[in-house]
């Protein structure tokens, strides 16, 4: 795991500036690696590569980046490519310097060429120069696990694993306002949007050249089909589920250091946990649990005791406090480079922080909500299309069809959850069934009057919703196979963008073994009415796995993910609330140009239910803007670097 940066110029730079310019982009993503720095300009002034290591897999000088290959070709890469041992015996061992997964990609490519990709099981993010075609090959992995940004400034192609290394090239921090507008609607950006005008992510499962014109000519390398299997068996399913699985954990384990796991206490990194421990049976195994210690709603670690002592592993709980929230809410956003995706950033920032103590690689359950279907508004939507079908007289038509008679009994996991449900009937009940998932998730709905709406002369992001929900790779029967097609594209590359920044604020390695492109392919072909029957959430892998756990986590309704108190610490803790409300009183904070005149704080607090994030996606989108719009300079050495340019 390690940090890219680089550029590509359609003129020379003279080297001494280059290499100025690359180790300013190592200082500041050099928490991604803290074990050794390089860089790398050609001959010609044109290319340059930069790179900040932590050292996982071949520990020794050699495999220090940004690496040459005996072509003349040279890679910064950033990932774990699981299957490298494999590729070296299909590529030749007789031809490797290293035993590292870097020289396994360079020597990938000189054979395959950009197809090389394809081959390649894991986490990756990488741009390689090929000498001979004068070209740059960039590629990210098929789940976005691993991040590339880039810029194109004033002739020059920029890039690196993280938005605020590019910033010192922009001449001032503008704010996207379509990113914004997908911000305020889901809490992410779509379509490779940030939040910064002129700065946009290179799409997972994609690969291409920038050629010497600057030109980015992309092409997507992998998709998930949703060509449903239905001559195969439920229990057919569930050992091909155990299979590939299993073998995902085993191939995420390879490391030269110690591996660790996250630990919540619910089924996603219980199993993880799980199966880890039992193929590491004759070592230690540690595992990490953070909690608020006010009450079961937000402090899970009893679950992770029991594991933990089922399986023998060595848990460590981490406490976190409302002064841990008021210390290190600014770092969270810096290492964040935006505000994506909900609370659960500050809890893991924390965890991270005393991981760092004790492993450098740490197993996590990311992707379990996505691809076995976890989230409880699947539960919600599904509700709806069953009362419809009752009174429509249409609730035994097609193959994907949960009955209301069916999914009763599973309708206590919707307990604490009214005011969504209240929200989510306000209005167009029964509509179209894209509309009413895209009601279901669009946040905006609860703003109100917050945002000034007129910035963004009535578009919206219903268009882009549109395309990836009615994707051509997904059947269009199936409302569950839509519904978490969308979330799989959408919302899962925004809990990665959180997985990656705050574990390698710290220098750690988050893996996540559920992302596996064969598990995936698998789970895919699984028709809707095995993986949701009965409209039970996450039924398969319970099924699946159900003897690895206790049986109290196994039949478990009421996880949440990681919910962080902060509606109960503005009620009792007058020291957050001061916080709170001094950014929110600020004059910058009230001036913001995607406010309301009249926009008070004080509203939003009021009609904040418990687990709501309104008051959290405006907290954190102040704090950004004061961190890199108000700031922009701080991450600029000096201003020459772009003026030379």
């Amino acid at each position: 795991m390690c940090g890219i940066a680089g550029f590509f110029s359609q003129s020379a730079v003279p080297k001494g500036l280059a290499c100025s310019m690359l180790k300013h982009m190592n200082r500041i993503q050099k928490h991604r690696g803290p074990d050794h720095e390089g860089v790398w300009v050609d001959s010609a002034g044109r290319i340059g590569l930069a790179h900040v290591r932590l050292s996982i897999l071949d520990l020794c000088p050699k495999a220090d980046q940004p690496m040459l290959s005996e072509n003349g070709n040279v890679i910064s890469y950033n990932g774990e490519i699981y299957n490298f041992r494999e590729l070296r015996e299909e590529l030749g061992k007789s031809k490797f310097r290293t035993s590292s997964d870097t020289e396994v990609i360079l020597k990938a490519y000189e054979k395959w060429g950009e197809r090389c990709v394809e081959k390649f099981r894991g986490m990756f993010a990488f741009a390689l120069w090929d000498s001979s075609k004068k070209k740059l090959f960039v590629a990210r992995d098929r789940f976005g696990i691993k991040p590339f940004y880039f810029t194109v400034q004033d002739g020059v192609f920029f890039f690196a694993s993280e938005i605020k290394t590019l910033l010192p090239f922009l001449e001032s921090a503008k704010v996207d306002l379509n990113g914004l507008r997908d911000y305020f609607t889901f809490q992410f950006c779509l379509s490779q949007r940030t939040l910064f005008e002129g700065i946009r992510e290179l799409a997972p499962a994609h690969a291409g050249y920038v050629d010497t014109n600057l030109g980015l000519e992309l092409k997507k390398y992998w998709e998930v089909h949703y060509d449903l299997d239905w001559k195969s068996s439920e229990a057919h399913f569930v050992e091909k589920i155990r299979e590939k699985f299993s073998d995902s954990v085993r191939a995420h384990l390879v490391s030269d250091v110690e591996v660790g796991a996250y630990l919540s206490g619910g089924l996603d990194s219980g199993l993880v946990s799980s199966l880890a421990r039992d193929f590491a049976p004759d070592r230690r195994f540690l595992a990490f649990n953070g909690k608020f210690s006010l009450g079961p709603k937000y402090d899970e670690s009893n679950y992770a005791r029991l594991l933990a002592k089922k399986k023998n592993i060595q848990l460590h709980e981490i406490e976190i406090s409302s002064n841990d929230f008021i210390e290190n809410m600014s770092k969270v956003i810096h290492h964040l480079d935006q505000p994506v995706a909900g609370p659960g950033s500050f809890p893991q920032f924390m965890v991270s922080r005393e991981i760092k103590k004790h492993v450098k690689v740490v197993l996590g359950g990311q992707g379990g909500d996505e691809i076995f279907g976890g989230y409880i508004r699947y539960l919600i939507a599904y509700f709806e299309q069953c009362i419809k079908g009752a009174i429509e007289g249409t609730m035994n038509s097609g193959k994907f069809v949960v009955t209301y008679e069916s999914i009763i009994p599973n309708l206590a996991a919707l307990k604490g959850y009214e005011g969504l449900l209240e929200e989510f009937w306000a209005e167009g009940i029964f509509d179209a069934r894209d509309k009413r998932y895209f009601r279901l998730i669009n946040r905006a709905n609860s703003i109100g009057d917050a945002v000034d709406w007129n910035i963004f002369n009535g578009s919206s992001s219903f268009d882009d919703f549109h395309r990836i929900y009615w994707g051509k790779n997904v059947g269009q029967e199936s409302y569950f196979d839509s519904m978490t097609h969308f979330d799989f594209k959408t919302l899962l590359p925004a809990l990665l963008h959180v997985e990656d920044r705050m574990s390698m604020a710290h220098g750690v390695e988050s893996r996540v073994p559920f992302l596996d492109h064969d598990l995936v392919e698998l789970l895919a072909t699984i028709p809707s009415n095995i993986k949701f029957q009965n409209g039970e959430l996450k039924r398969l892998l319970r099924i699946s796995f159900g003897d690895e756990l206790p049986a109290e986590i196994t039949g478990r309704r009421d996880k949440m993910g990681f919910p962080v108190p902060l509606k109960l610490w503005l009620n009792d803790d007058s020291k957050v609330r001061e916080f709170v409300m001094d950014i929110f009183r600020s004059g910058r904070a009230r001036t913001r140009f995607y406010l309301r005149e009249d926009f008070d704080p004080e509203t939003l607090f009021g009609h904040e239910r418990e687990f709501g994030r309104n008051l959290w996606a405006f907290l954190n989108l102040e704090l950004w803007a004061r961190e890199f719009l108000d700031h922009h300079e701080k991450f600029s050495e000096t201003r020459t670097v772009q003026e030379k340019l």
